[in-house]
């Protein structure tokens, strides 16, 4: 019995120093990301601050190292800088794909660990792992609810830009609301700008008397069209639903706001997700490559202080 005890007390201790070693294990990770340059983007940049601190008190070892680009070439030259000074992996989240999928395979030449976030390179072959949200189920549960919640109506909707991303949101939408009651009356492109999107929800007002209910693909396009119903101090809209997570329309739920019932999650916290799984690759010993897709979450009264971050920008 006493053999047991002792050979036990070995193991355990063992354990023990192989955790802490782990933990002290020095790993550089640089985290590269757009500048803020528009809402969504300064939620990027504040989870990725506030992920990496965290992180970094949870593992001594550890060094994050976060750089954000105005653009694709500052981007590019930023991942040839960061990887001169000696990484372990990248984080990034890319401005563009075409652009910048050569320089993060130079940077995956090197041998290092890739995560890309939300923006798709040319040839996902060069990543590691892949983390984004989901934006088909974003318009799928924005339709979804329009169709259960109204059965009928006359809804505008105002989209994103002319790229992949918005063509899977729309599809997303149009798919749920097929076949139902609700007749989309126009849609056109707001730019993910909430001062074209307020000219664009001015323009249907005035050209349609009745309007039921807006769909826009984006957070900051909703502030503009909400801005819009107020000055032209119009009645008949019963729904405006927005998608991204913002904290100011995530307020606006858990407060029971009648004309801003539901959210629907494309959050930028996404970042966050991804530079732990990047971690937990090193540290935790646990299987991450592969592809991390988050879920459109629908935000309600019930659940939106779970997703309300009041210090965040976005």
């Amino acid at each position: 019995m006493r053999k047991l005890l002792i050979g036990l007390a070995g193991a355990v201790l063992a354990s023990t120093l192989t955790f802490a070693y782990a933990q002290d294990k020095e790993v550089n990770i640089a985290v590269s990301i757009p500048a803020a340059d528009h809402g969504w983007t300064g939620g990027v940049v504040y989870h990725a601050e506030r992920a990496a601190k965290l992180l970094e008190a949870a593992h001594p070892g550890l060094k994050i190292t976060i750089k954000t680009s105005p653009d694709g070439a500052s981007q590019a030259n930023a991942l040839e800088d960061l990887t001169t000074q000696g990484i372990d992996a990248l984080v990034t989240l890319p401005h563009n794909s075409d652009e910048l999928t050569d320089p993060i395979r130079a940077v995956k030449e090197k041998g290092i660990f890739v995560t890309v976030v939300d923006r798709a390179l040319s040839d996902p072959s060069i990543q590691d792992l892949y983390v984004a949200g989901n934006n088909p189920e974003l318009g799928r549960v924005a339709g979804e609810y329009l169709k259960n919640t109204m059965k009928t109506g006359d809804v505008v909707v105002i989209r994103g830009l002319p790229i992949v991303i918005d063509e899977e949101r729309q599809k997303g939408f149009d798919d749920a609301i097929a076949g139902s009651g609700i007749k989309v009356l126009d849609k056109q492109f707001g730019n993910w700008s909430r001062d074209d999107a307020f000219k664009i929800m001015q323009d249907y007002l005035t050209k349609f008397p009745k309007i039921d209910a807006v769909w826009c693909q984006d957070d900051d396009m909703a502030v503009g069209v909400l801005e819009a119903i107020d000055q032209a101090k119009r009645t008949d809209i019963k729904l405006v639903i927005g998608g991204a997570g913002m904290k100011d329309m995530i307020k606006r739920v858990a407060d029971g706001d009648q004309l801003t019932p539901i959210n629907v999650l494309y959050p930028p916290s996404m970042v966050a997700t991804a530079m732990e799984l990047t971690v937990a690759n090193f540290y935790d010993q646990v299987p991450v490559r592969g592809k991390y897709i988050l879920d459109a979450t629908l935000v309600t009264k019930d659940n939106a202080k779970e997703f309300y971050f009041p210090d965040s920008p976005f």
